[in-house]
């Protein structure tokens, strides 16, 4: 990837002709089934861009209620594009078109329609974060946004994990893609990339999507130098995304083994391990962790977020294991944990 990156042919991107970039751009369109793709610096930004090109100011958003875009984009739905968020209580992330079509609600003609926000877009996040890494099934998810569709609304996947969802169901990105006007896709995560993702869609949303794009800063010059690590990503790393799927599974199985720790191996399906700790703090416990050269994100009061990606080892999974069982004999418990934020 780093030779890729030093060899890489560079334009100026701001004016379209970088001409890895333009590589980048079509060969994900291609991936996902759309027309075009932008490339951008990071997934909150295809996101937001999508939500902003979908919406306008005061505008209604249905959002699953854990979702990454809502809870964990610094808040920039309602302050750059000025929607409201209507949440949808999700199981792991998911939810049905029952949910979507009461969410949205039916009109009546003793209501005045300019009372309250329009509904006007319907976010869907494949694989879920918030719910570990939960895969949508592919008729549930087709089904949710041909419904948004059918209600009037468009519909954006945020798929910055998408790649993972094919690798564990061998579904291809395009049919997870085809019922959704946008969807985004990034190239770090477990591929591995350092900067960037996709946002795709029809041309004209994607001429829209450029506008907004600059708009928030992300016009990039010679840019073609970080796109060549994505392209490298794209092309070298997503068959190695299995493997990662199979250390966190086998991490969340040693995990059952170990006193005070509770997790169901079984809804581990892809590379995030989401797992509680019974009586302990998660801050304290992540504390107690990283003193021991493991790295792990507390979520909440006693809930704990592994992620596994392409450095990652066997022997890792070992000492991570061995580290854990450690702090759990040791660690102070605490009736009721203070909550750290989701994440």
């Amino acid at each position: 990837m780093r030779e890729a990156i030093a060899r890489a042919d560079v334009g100026d991107d701001v004016y379209g002709d970088d001409p890895t970039v333009r590589q980048l751009e079509a060969e994900t369109a291609r991936l996902l089934g759309k027309q075009d793709a932008v490339y951008m610096p990071t997934g909150t930004m295809t996101n937001q861009v999508a939500i902003r090109a979908h919406t306008e100011h005061g505008d209604a958003v249905l959002f699953e209620q854990s979702a990454h875009v809502y809870m964990l984009e610094g808040g920039a739905p309602s302050a750059i594009s000025g929607i409201l968020p209507r949440l949808i209580p999700g199981d792991r992330g998911l939810f049905s078109s029952d949910q979507v079509v009461q969410a949205v609600g039916a009109p009546h003609p003793f209501f005045p329609s300019t009372v309250t926000s329009p509904i006007t877009l319907l976010c869907v996040e494949n694989t879920h974060n918030n719910g570990g890494g939960t895969v949508w099934p592919v008729g549930l998810s087709t089904d949710v946004a041909e419904t948004g569709r059918r209600l009037g609304l468009a519909v954006h996947l945020d798929g910055a994990r998408l790649w993972h969802a094919t690798a564990a169901t061998g579904i291809s990105e395009a049919e997870y893609a085809a019922a959704f006007d946008t969807v985004s896709v990034c190239f770090s995560k477990a591929l591995g990339a350092p900067v960037g993702s996709c946002l795709a869609g029809s041309k004209q949303m994607m001429d829209r999507a450029r506008r907004f794009k600059q708009n928030f800063g992300g016009g990039f010059r010679q840019a073609g130098i970080i796109a060549a690590g994505a392209l490298h990503a794209l092309h070298h790393h997503r068959d190695l995304l299995p493997r990662t799927h199979a250390m966190a599974q086998r991490f969340a199985a040693g995990l059952s083994g170990i006193d005070g720790i509770l997790i169901d191996p079984s809804t581990v399906q892809t590379n995030i391990v989401r797992y509680r700790l019974d009586g302990v703090s998660s801050a304290a416990f992540v504390d107690a962790l990283h003193e021991r050269g493991v790295w792990m994100l507390p979520s909440g009061g006693d809930g704990v977020r592994a992620v596994f990606y392409l450095d990652i080892t066997d022997r890792d999974i070992d000492d991570a294991l061995d580290a854990i069982g450690s702090v759990m004999t040791t660690i102070e418990r605490d009736a009721a944990p203070i909550a750290t934020a989701r994440y």
